[in-house]
C-alpha cells in the first residue's frame, strides 16, 4: 500500500494566492478552481470582469486535469490532431489548456484549472499557483 500526500486547506491557500496574483500582475480577469485528486472542488475564485462562464470552465479543466492525471492540453491537442471521437469520451469536459494537475512524488494530488484569457495565458497561471507550494 502506499501513502500519498493529500492537499490541505493551507496548501490550497497559497496556490490561490499565487495564481491570483499571476492573474493581477498581468491584468488577467480570470476564475481559478482548484481541486482535489477525485477532480472534488475545493477552491472556486472568479476575479473582478471575469465572464460569468469562466466560473463553469475553470473547474472543468481542473476536473480532467486531476482525473487524467496530465494537462488537459493533452486532450485538446489529440482532438485538434483528427481524433474527434474523443469528444465523446465520458466525464470529460474541460478539453482546452488552462488545467494543470499538482504532481508530488509522482502522485497526482489534485488540479488547478483557470479560464478567461487565452489558453497558454491560463495555464500560466495555474502553474504559478502550483509553483508557490514548491511543485
Amino acid at each position: 500500500m502506499k501513502t500519498k500526500a493529500v492537499l490541505e486547506q493551507a496548501d490550497i491557500k497559497i496556490i490561490a494566492a499565487a495564481a491570483e496574483a499571476e492573474a493581477l500582475k498581468n491584468n488577467w480577469a480570470v476564475t481559478i478552481a482548484i481541486v482535489d485528486d477525485g477532480g472534488h472542488l475545493l477552491h472556486l475564485q472568479r476575479l473582478d470582469g471575469a465572464a460569468a462562464l469562466s466560473a463553469h470552465i475553470a473547474p472543468a479543466k481542473a476536473n480532467t486535469a486531476a482525473m487524467g492525471r496530465r494537462e488537459s492540453k493533452s486532450y485538446e491537442d489529440v482532438i485538434n490532431g483528427g481524433r474527434t471521437s474523443f469528444l465523446s469520451a465520458p466525464y470529460v469536459q474541460g478539453m482546452l489548456e488552462g488545467g494543470v494537475p499538482i504532481v508530488k512524488d509522482g502522485q497526482c494530488i489534485g488540479a488547478v484549472g483557470v479560464s478567461g484569457v487565452k489558453s497558454t495565458e491560463d495555464a500560466q497561471i495555474a502553474r504559478a499557483g502550483i509553483a508557490a507550494i514548491g511543485l
